[in-house]
C-alpha cells in the first residue's frame, strides 16, 4: 500500500513541476532572443507593404494551424503527400513564405530558440495592425502533420448549417 502511495506521490510531483516549466508567458524570449517579436513585426510590415492581402493571409494561416490539433505549426511541416497542408480543407492556404522569412531572420540571430508556433501567432497578431494585444509565447512546435487530422475543418463551400451539428448560426443570430 505504501508503495502505491509513493508512486502516485512521485507521479504527482513530477507532473506538477513539469507543467510549471512549460507555462506560456508574455515575453518568453525576452532574455534568450530579445528581438524575436520585433523581427516578426518587421517581416509582417514589409509583407503588408508589398502585398495588401498579407494580413488576411496570415490570419487564415494561423486559424488553419490552430483548428487542427491546436496552434502547433503542424501546418508548416512538409512530410510528403500526406502532410496536413496538402489536405483539401487547406487548399489555397498561403503565407508560408512570410513565416519562413521571419524564421530565417530569427535563426540568424538566435539559432534554435524561437518556435514556428510562436512566429505564426505573433505574425497573426501583427497582421491585424492594432489594437495590439499581448501574445503568450513559449509554445513548442508539433511534430505530427497528417492530412487525416484535418477532417473536422469546415470546408470553404460549407454554410454554417452544413457542419453536421458542429455549429448552428444564422445571420439573424449574429
Amino acid at each position: 500500500m505504501n508503495c502505491v502511495i509513493l508512486v502516485f506521490l512521485l507521479l504527482f510531483v513530477t507532473t506538477t513541476f513539469s507543467k510549471a516549466q512549460a507555462q506560456l508567458q508574455i515575453g518568453f524570449y525576452s532574455k534568450t532572443c530579445p528581438n524575436a517579436e520585433s523581427i516578426v513585426k518587421s517581416v509582417v510590415k514589409e509583407a503588408t507593404l508589398s502585398n495588401p492581402r498579407a494580413p488576411p493571409i496570415l490570419l487564415r494561416l494561423h486559424f488553419h494551424d490552430c483548428f487542427v490539433e491546436g496552434c502547433d505549426s503542424s501546418i508548416l511541416i512538409e512530410n510528403g503527400p500526406e502532410s496536413e497542408n496538402k489536405a483539401a480543407e487547406h487548399l489555397g492556404i498561403k503565407g508560408f513564405d512570410y513565416i519562413a522569412k521571419a524564421k530565417q531572420l530569427i535563426e540568424n540571430e538566435c539559432p534554435g530558440v524561437v518556435s514556428c508556433s510562436d512566429i505564426v501567432a505573433l505574425a497573426a497578431r501583427d497582421a491585424v495592425g492594432g489594437p495590439i494585444y499581448e501574445v503568450e509565447t513559449g509554445k513548442r512546435d508539433g511534430r505530427v502533420s497528417d492530412s487525416k487530422l484535418v477532417v473536422a475543418m469546415p470546408r470553404v463551400d460549407e454554410g454554417t448549417y452544413d457542419w453536421d451539428g458542429r455549429m448552428f448560426l444564422h445571420a439573424k443570430e449574429l
